[in-house]
């Protein structure tokens, strides 16, 4: 079956629904009639009206529940409104301001800065608010450190561009003294700093193609080090939710086996961090409505999501998720105002350093 697009209904249907969806969001009751006839500002019959509603009804954009006489919008109802119906407007300048008021200018870390931007999301729309943390080696190295460790090991000292602190413990073919770790650390200061693990890695083999066996102690010293230290890590992706029982409070996802499951999804992440990645991937804000994530615990919900990156590299999404009924001509700005300033934020720091 065929749904139809907002330009296939005539001006009145697109009136009607636009006015229904508007009211349903305000305060989740089946829309009447004679709610519509009042609140549409159309010079029409409640006869008129209830024939429109019943073509939206058979085009899949609005449902009766149980015995109601008034209708509430499917998800495709929600999709035509968000997509085509919906008059968004920038963020207020008041809200604008406590964004940039509560994200801290200078914070420790990127993660201290990433779970702030969930906390806001969370407390400005009263669900949950979650962000993909990226991985560390997507950003640039700062400095780094060797010290010596018995039995040819070496704990190696990551300092990277978002401040975030790494250590690692690599085993060596031999051992090296304080002195070679010295060197080895000056070398790679002076000519990897600024890149990030997976550029570096990519340098070191081009320079041991090119050096070849003309390779002298330091630099052997130094590039046997270099990759073990830079040697490919498993990173636990992570994404970050706060806020989760703000979505107790709604109507719409009352039912306790939904709440289970929905809960149980933010613990394990798995799902949630799949559905986050892909957005991640797309410019712009992209929302889920329902069954559109495809994952059955978000089925009773919609996710608006925003991606953000610094440097001109995308590093995750930012975003929040409550149930379908959300004020989303709000909602949209928000996240989208938030994943802009959390990306000056990060570019700010890049350049800082």
């Amino acid at each position: 079956m065929s749904f139809p697009t907002s330009h296939e209904l005539d001006a009145r249907a697109r009136r009607l629904l636009r006015t229904l969806i508007a009211q349903y969001l305000v305060d989740g009751e089946p829309v009447g009639s004679r709610t519509l006839s009042r609140s549409s500002g159309l010079d029409v019959s409640p006869a008129t009206i209830r024939n429109i509603m019943s073509d939206l009804e058979d085009a899949g954009l609005v449902a009766s529940p149980h015995t109601s006489a008034g209708r509430v919008p499917t998800p495709r109802g929600l999709r035509l409104f968000v997509d085509s119906l919906i008059e968004l407007q920038p963020l207020p300048r008041e809200e604008m301001a406590r964004l940039r008021r509560e994200l801290p200018p200078r914070p420790a870390t990127t993660r201290d800065l990433l779970g702030n931007v969930s906390t806001l999301l969370s407390a400005m729309t009263r669900f949950a608010g979650v962000v993909t943390v990226p991985r560390q080696a997507d950003f640039p190295l700062r400095h780094i450190d060797f010290v010596p460790l018995p039995e040819a090991r070496v704990l190696v000292i990551l300092v990277y561009a978002d401040n975030q602190v790494q250590n690692r413990i690599v085993q060596l073919d031999r051992p090296l003294q304080g002195r070679e770790l010295e060197q080895a650390a000056n070398y790679i200061n002076t000519h990897f700093i600024g890149l990030r693990i997976d550029d570096i890695r990519a340098h070191l083999r081009s320079e041991l193609r090119e050096a070849g066996s003309e390779l002298n102690r330091l630099l052997a010293s130094a590039m046997e080090l270099a990759a073990a230290s830079f040697a490919p890590e498993t990173e636990d992706d992570d994404v970050l939710v706060s806020g989760q029982t703000n979505l107790m409070a709604c109507a719409e996802l009352a039912d306790l086996d939904r709440l289970r499951e929905l809960f149980e999804a933010f613990q394990k992440k798995n799902e949630l961090l799949q559905l986050m990645e892909v957005c991640a991937r797309a410019p712009g804000v992209r929302l889920f409505i329902g069954e559109e994530s495809g994952f059955s615990a978000l089925d009773g919900c919609s996710v608006v999501t925003a991606s953000y990156g610094a440097q001109g590299r995308v590093l995750g999404a930012v975003g929040v998720i409550g149930p379908t009924r959300m004020a989303y001509e709000r909602v949209i700005p928000v996240v989208q105002a938030t994943a802009g300033l959390l990306s000056d934020a990060l570019n700010r720091a890049a350049t800082a350093s």
